[in-house]
């Protein structure tokens, strides 16, 4: 085991995806002891639907953190998305796919626009996206009173093909929500990891004047994210709609808080530079586990739900900014330098 025990331990430390996946694994095993229902398969598998969105959309609000930015609209965006459906397709008489089409297209619009201030305007992200947080939720309200439908209730009665896009199940048993958030995973990784693309939001994110004196046009590829995390959001909103059979303008509106959590513990630095697609995914899914299975096994309830999750990111900024001190630098030198000799005496 010739200096397999150090390099094993730094693989450990320095791998945050690593971490995230053992956490994940530690929260199956605390809550499967804790409740032996909850590792029932179908039961477990079912209880995707509650956190879908915050999956499908934290993966590339990701995209937009990465460059320096933040976007807490996403969950209005989910909200117009589904009221648009609705309205478009019972009160104007579009085929339900077309309806899903032009909500598409006007949340990739509102992204647009959010973007074209922040990136060309040089308004800042946060004034930006908190204003568009109140404006896409005021134009879903808007829209919701062209229905023949009270606002309240919902538009329901949509046809079997459109719900049939999250009834469907691999094998009878893998829902197509997680066959969706596979995919979306798998496309945001491309874009970000392994594409031209992904190293200028990286290097926008790093510094935007030395990617715009290389060549870069920066602009363009901050507006292109906020466009990306608007139509993630659209997706989440046709996903939702579809499941529950209703279009609802506050579809998303608790989503937020959530979404931005799962950015940061999955290793996307507020500050812009550092992210990765796989970390923000192993994290939506820590939170979307912990949601299920704090009520399912201890009896938490529901309204108490987002202290866990206030406290998880809390902790995740406070260590991350703890790490970089140089005492912590110091400090994990010398755990280093120790562990290395123990592998030494070892062999």
């Amino acid at each position: 085991m010739k200096n397999g025990f150090p390099k094993s331990i730094k693989s450990a430390m320095h791998n945050w995806n690593a971490f995230l996946l053992l956490f994940l694994i530690l929260e199956f095993v605390i809550f499967g002891t804790a409740n032996a229902k909850f590792l029932r398969i179908p039961l477990l598998l079912s209880s995707v639907n509650d956190f879908i969105a915050i999956c499908l959309i934290s993966l590339f609000v990701t995209f937009v953190m990465i460059t320096g930015g933040i976007d807490i609209q996403a969950g209005a965006i989910v909200g117009l998305t589904s009221i648009t459906i609705g309205v478009a397709w019972q009160d104007f008489g579009l085929n339900i796919w077309a309806a899903v089409v032009v909500a598409v297209l006007l949340a990739a619009l509102c992204g647009a626009l959010s973007g074209f201030f922040i990136a060309y305007c040089r308004v800042q992200a946060m004034v930006v996206t908190l204003g568009g947080s109140f404006l896409y939720a005021g134009v879903a309200l808007l829209i919701s009173t062209l229905s023949s439908t009270e606002s309240y209730q919902g538009i329901s009665g949509f046809p079997d093909s459109f719900k049939a896009l999250t009834k469907f199940k691999l094998f009878g048993v893998i829902p197509s929500q997680l066959l969706i958030f596979a995919a979306m995973t798998l496309i945001a990784y491309l874009l970000l990891h392994c594409s031209k693309y992904g190293r200028k939001i990286f290097l926008v994110g790093v510094n935007q004047n030395a990617a715009e004196f290389s060549g870069i046009n920066t602009r363009l590829v901050i507006l292109s994210t906020y466009v990306l995390s608007a139509v993630s959001a659209a997706v989440a909103g046709i996903v939702l709609t579809s499941y529950l059979g209703t279009a609802k303008s506050d579809l998303g509106s608790t989503l937020t808080m959530n979404i931005i959590t799962a950015c940061v513990l999955g290793g996307t630095l507020s500050t812009g530079g550092k992210g990765s697609a796989v970390g923000t995914a192993l994290a939506a899914l820590i939170i979307g586990i912990l949601r299920f299975g704090l009520p399912l096994c201890f009896g938490v309830g529901t309204q108490y739900l987002d202290i866990p999750i206030g406290v998880l990111l809390i902790v995740v900024v406070v260590a991350r900014a703890m790490v970089q001190q140089p005492w912590a630098v110091r400090l994990f030198g010398n755990l280093k330098r120790n562990l290395q000799g123990a592998g030494k005496q070892a062999d």
